[in-house]
């Protein structure tokens, strides 16, 4: 047995403003080799989730959005431009709860969360022009296509996690979620391992994109920061790789909604 665990994280620095279009595994590839990183096998990139969707093109422009009546009377409840709203409904599939400054839904993907992930902060508006980004299309895959090139690039066999900060109902802040993965076990499932005096555990099972995700934020932070890629050493694992997927609560599980 180790005496010690270490787990290093490490910013990556200098990575541009992204536009859609740009590749972005070749940009971050580019910045990780500056940066003096040489990637090992269980490495873990972590990568802002809104970098992907600008790579991804995923901006809206609310000029171009006509607001349905659902959307004009949530928007006159929250205090929101409804053509904000109409964008929010339309990455929905239910509406969990509202009231002024706050929209809480489901998104297509299943994350429960606020305005859908729908953002307007640390993205350009040309020309004056209110814009939106939305979550990438399918988190999961993104991620796949960077660990993919970033395997190749390297030679290693590394692990990526997608982040975006969520709220939570019952504490205050935000934090960082894991919404997309590859190359890892997102979630650990320890029923039936024994603890420290030999008990079989009964539910315990470990978040750990999110625990991933949560830490890199620490580094990324949520403002003017500039530093959307993280790289993580001194995990281990023997579970199976799975997406963030894995870590949706199924709906008849849920006791809350």
């Amino acid at each position: 047995m180790k005496d010690t665990t270490t787990v290093v994280l490490t910013a990556v620095a200098g990575v541009p403003l992204i536009a859609a279009g740009d590749d972005l595994g070749a940009i971050l590839i580019e910045r990780i080799r500056a940066c003096g990183l040489a990637p090992r096998d269980r490495d873990v990139f972590v990568v802002a989730q809104k970098i992907v969707s600008k790579a991804e093109g995923r901006r809206v422009g609310l000029d171009e959005v006509v607001p349905t009546p659902r959307a004009l009377e949530i928007a006159e409840v929250v205090g929101k431009d409804a053509r904000l709203v109409e964008v929010i409904l339309r990455e929905s599939r239910e509406v969990v709860r509202y009231r002024r400054g706050v929209l809480v839904v489901e998104h297509r993907l299943g994350f429960v969360m606020a305005n859908a992930g729908v953002d307007q902060s640390n993205i350009e508006h040309p020309e004056g022009r209110e814009c939106a980004l939305l979550l990438p299309q399918d988190p999961d895959r993104s991620c796949e296509a960077l660990r993919a090139q970033i395997n190749r690039a390297f030679g290693a066999d590394v692990g990526v996690v997608m982040n975006d900060s969520f709220g939570r109902p019952w504490r205050n802040g935000v934090t960082g979620v894991a919404i997309g993965a590859a190359g890892l076990p997102a979630l650990v499932d320890l029923v039936g391992e024994p603890d420290l005096f030999g008990r079989a555990m009964r539910v315990t099972q470990v978040a750990m994109g999110d625990e991933i995700a949560a830490a890199a934020s620490l580094l990324m932070g949520q403002g003017a920061e500039g530093l959307p890629l993280v790289h993580l050493r001194g995990l281990n694992w023997d579970a199976a790789s799975t997406g963030a997927n894995a870590l949706l609560r199924p709906r008849h599980e849920d006791m809350f909604r």
